[in-house]
């Protein structure tokens, strides 16, 4: 590179004097990184956010299966306590009924009672899991039934 392509340090003043400004200190320049490096960067970046959403996800996944475990065993004592209620209901039932219908009476009626009550419970199931059969099926006709 010849001197005359370097730009001009010095500048000149109002009065048409020249002053000398000092020459600005060259710093090294490094060149811009290419795309291969860029790529090769990108794709560092996509493994780290791969390895970072893998370990979120686990820990997500240990969480949920602690908290649903319990979650489980919780409602299982509660269908156990609720069982147990409604024991105490028919046998209160049984005591409750005796003094006015013999115990054979009590014992009938209260049967009748709970066979009924399971008996509504099963055509209600049965017309809701036609429902779930007719929604897979496609049949629109039959689903809008209620």
């Amino acid at each position: 590179m010849r001197d005359e392509d370097l730009p001009d340090a010095r500048q000149e003043s109002d009065d048409g004097s020249s002053i000398e400004q000092p020459a600005e200190e060259s710093v090294p320049a490094t060149p811009p990184p290419g795309l291969a490096d860029e790529i090769a960067a990108f794709v560092d970046d996509g493994k780290t956010y791969a390895q970072a959403e893998f370990a979120f996800q686990k820990s997500r996944l240990a969480f949920t299966a602690d908290r649903g475990k319990s979650a489980a065993l919780l409602g299982l004592f509660a269908l156990g306590f609720v069982h147990l209620a409604l024991i105490g209901l028919v046998v209160g039932a049984l005591f409750a009924l005796t003094p006015h219908v013999t115990a054979w009476g009590a014992t009938a009626i209260v049967t009748g009672v709970l066979l009924a009550g399971a008996a509504i419970m099963l055509l209600l199931m049965r017309r809701h899991t036609r429902e779930i059969g007719d929604a897979f099926r496609g049949d629109a006709s039959k689903g809008d039934r209620q």
